[in-house]
């Protein structure tokens, strides 16, 4: 069973067990565009003790230079290099793991930020924001002619998804069963400051019933995304089965959070969930106890 952290030892206890901190942002720092109370300070405490901050985030929409410029917006100080986005992992992935020769191609459902991860690995790209594919017209398959150099497939969130994306990327994933079918992340939903909207698990869901294949994530719950000594760090989430499982397979100790997806009934109801994180608070703004008792 999870341990709730309620007393001033129990803090304390955390924040002097582990030396590298690993926060998931949407429901963990922030809903939407609003900081959750008592974030920045408990940050400022982790950096004063000279922890190792660090933040992993499913979250395609955006890449590490432009959700650096969200940070700032909400007065968290970061680097970029903290930052680990499932953007980011995808495109390491096709440029390091695969070694995606330059003359090859990746077709994109997603947005801005994707397209700049791909970019900045040296990957060429086409779809994603491009206004040819961002159209209302009806997909005409008699009028699309495949490219090629297209050797991948990499879908995260599109908020403009529709009916000539999903298309396009099935005609190049069913005619070329050599072709790579890369998701970021597999989220069924994220959180907004309004409540939950689609996630990008959901974005994909179409290409994964219609082809009957399920793409490589790169996205929590895959452990492809950050490696650091699992005896001395713990990762924060708000969601069990991205956040809590991306920890558990990485053999971290994990903590989670009511702020975001998951509520207290999924873990101390009667039918609680399968994944048990090693602590449960209700806000990561608890730890500001600590400070606050000069200690």
């Amino acid at each position: 069973m999870s341990a709730r952290l309620s007393s001033l030892e129990d803090y304390k206890k955390i924040l002097d067990d582990y030396d590298t901190w690993l926060f998931d942002c949407d429901g963990v720092l922030w809903r939407g565009d609003h900081l959750i109370e008592g974030v920045v300070e408990v940050l400022d405490i982790l950096r004063q003790r000279n922890k190792k901050v660090v933040f992993v985030t499913n979250n395609a929409t955006k890449s590490r230079k432009s959700y650096r410029s969200k940070f700032d917006q909400l007065g968290v100080e970061v680097h970029v290099d903290e930052i680990y986005g499932s953007a980011y992992a995808a495109a390491v992935y096709l440029s390091s793991v695969v070694k995606m020769p330059k003359d090859k191609k990746v077709y994109v459902i997603g947005m801005a930020g994707l397209e700049e991860e791909l970019r900045d690995e040296g990957i060429a790209y086409l779809g994603g924001t491009d206004p040819n594919d961002n159209t209302l017209e009806p997909f005409d398959l008699s009028k699309f002619t495949p490219d090629p150099d297209v050797a991948a497939v990499v879908c995260g969130l599109d908020m403009k998804i529709n009916y000539t994306k999903l298309s396009k990327a099935f005609q190049y994933l069913h005619g070329n069963p050599d072709c790579l079918f890369i998701a970021t992340n597999e989220d069924s939903t994220y959180p907004s400051a309004a409540g939950l909207l689609p996630g990008a698990g959901s974005v994909s869901a179409p290409l994964r019933f219609a082809l009957n294949r399920n793409p490589i994530c790169t996205g929590k719950p895959a452990s492809t995304m950050v490696h650091f000594d699992p005896q001395r760090t713990i990762m924060v989430g708000d969601r069990l089965n991205t956040d809590i499982l991306f920890g558990q397979n990485g053999g971290l100790k994990t903590l989670l959070v009511f702020t975001g997806i998951t509520s207290e009934e999924e873990i101390f109801g009667p039918n609680p969930s399968p994944i048990v994180p090693d602590f449960v608070t209700q806000a990561l703004g608890d730890f500001r106890i600590v400070a606050e008792k000069g200690l």
